[in-house]
């Protein structure tokens, strides 16, 4: 393991924590065929669509 030569200021690692701290929440996104929003990397229980295809048959045109 590299000994750093220099101690990290605050302020340096204090941002470097808020950003684990944003990466780790999930966001919300509009889904790109009926806009309604929906976690990143789910299938959209409105549609059914997911990165442009259909996955599921959603469960109100059943």
């Amino acid at each position: 393991m590299a000994v750093p030569k220099y101690k990290t200021s605050k302020a340096r690692s204090k941002r470097r924590r808020t950003i684990n701290m944003r990466m780790g929440v999930p966001t919300m996104v509009s889904c790109s065929n009926c806009g309604n929003k929906v976690l990143r990397h789910r299938v959209c229980p409105k549609c059914g669509f997911y990165k442009g295809n259909q996955i599921i048959e959603p469960q109100d045109m059943a």
